[in-house]
């Protein structure tokens, strides 16, 4: 005969919380099974039953229900100190690896790998892997960046935030770029096909057939982009590009063009242009902020998927899928949509600018 356990009280809150616990696949499992434990004795099992169907002992189970008992689902979470496996690496060690990776650099690389870092240190690559998993360290990883020296960085960031968040209304307002340079690369043999367990292959020398230079204006609110291709982007290609604007967009309505500072924008021609065109008016980002205009996202669509993998055996065929390319957005466009306001990039800035000042 199975023992009678002592009746275990378990509220509708806290059956809930212990079958999510046991469902979810992400919960510790030693959770789980402490959670199994107290289900099962919640639905009148003995003591030995329970410990019989999760292969465990009788003192385990009693152990856990008095645990629930006194302190409920968190007491499942908390394992009493001194249990488990004692640390083979003192917490003065664990310090002394971080400020090593932080701080330091091996004499003969610019930063610790796992290896280096374990070799200096004298413990095991996989030690050091989980200390630097555990503090979020990855020395092997760099992101670049470059804070912006114009004067008027806050007027200009303001104006062009401003046009994102609150646009005019009965005005178009343009995301406006030049992507120059962009190469007819010409696979010197065919790529391999993808297939199972194999990705596509193509081969890491080419040809070049010369370049072309995409002019580009995205609408923000509709997605859409005019786009035109030129051999050059000198003041003469903008004005081109800027008649093209003036034609292919309602003459009733003020054009705002956020832009860069090249200098073929500022060109006295230029000017001379826009004061016969008011409906035209430039707002230009600041200087060493190409982030803050939603053209070069749109460059980024154009390289990934059409130009950086296509092979193009001359210019014409390059400009053709370029074209290709905006026919489709157009007929199916996503617009972009800017979210970060001037007081959030300001703090952002304001942060690096004191890290910067702290390590100088």
């Amino acid at each position: 005969m199975w023992s009678v356990p002592l009746p275990l009280a378990l509220s509708a809150e806290h059956r809930r919380t212990l079958e999510t616990w046991t469902a979810a696949r992400n919960t510790p499992q030693k959770v789980v099974f402490r959670s199994r434990i107290i289900l099962l004795a919640a639905g009148g099992q003995p003591n030995r039953r329970i410990a019989h169907e999760l292969k465990t002992s009788r003192p385990t189970v009693i152990l856990w229900r008095n645990r629930f008992a006194a302190g409920g689902p968190v007491a499942l979470t908390q394992d009493e100190p001194g249990r488990g496996r004692k640390p083979r690496i003192s917490a003065d060690q664990v310090k002394q690896i971080i400020e090593a990776t932080l701080h330091s650099h091996p004499v003969d690389a610019t930063h610790w790998s796992v290896r280096s870092m374990a070799s200096a240190q004298n413990i095991s690559p996989a030690t050091v892997q989980r200390i630097w998993d555990a503090h979020g360290l990855q020395p092997h990883r760099t992101e670049t960046f470059k804070l912006s020296r114009d004067k008027r960085f806050v007027e200009k960031l303001t104006d062009v935030v401003g046009l994102y968040l609150n646009p005019p209304e009965k005005a178009l307002v343009l995301c406006f770029d030049e992507k120059s340079q962009i190469q007819a690369l010409d696979r010197t043999q065919p790529g391999l096909p993808m297939k199972r367990g194999r990705c596509g292959t193509m081969t890491h020398d080419y040809k070049r057939h010369g370049t072309t230079t995409l002019f580009a204006a995205l609408n923000i609110l509709e997605g859409t982009v005019i786009g035109e291709c030129m051999s050059r982007h000198r003041h003469q290609e903008f004005l081109k590009f800027l008649r093209k604007l003036d034609r292919e967009t309602p003459a009733d309505q003020a054009l705002h063009l956020i832009l860069d500072n090249y200098a073929a924008h500022k060109h006295d021609a230029v000017g001379r242009w826009l004061n016969k065109h008011r409906r035209f008016q430039l707002h230009y980002t600041p200087t060493s902020s190409s982030w803050l205009n939603l053209v070069e996202r749109w460059f980024r669509e154009i390289t990934e998927k059409r130009i950086r993998r296509g092979s193009f055996h001359s210019v014409a065929e390059l400009e053709q899928a370029i074209e290709e390319y905006l026919e489709h957005n157009n007929r199916q466009p996503k617009p972009f949509v800017w979210t970060a306001s001037v007081e959030k990039i300001l703090e952002k800035v304001g942060r690096c600018k004191s890290i910067l000042e702290t390590l100088h």
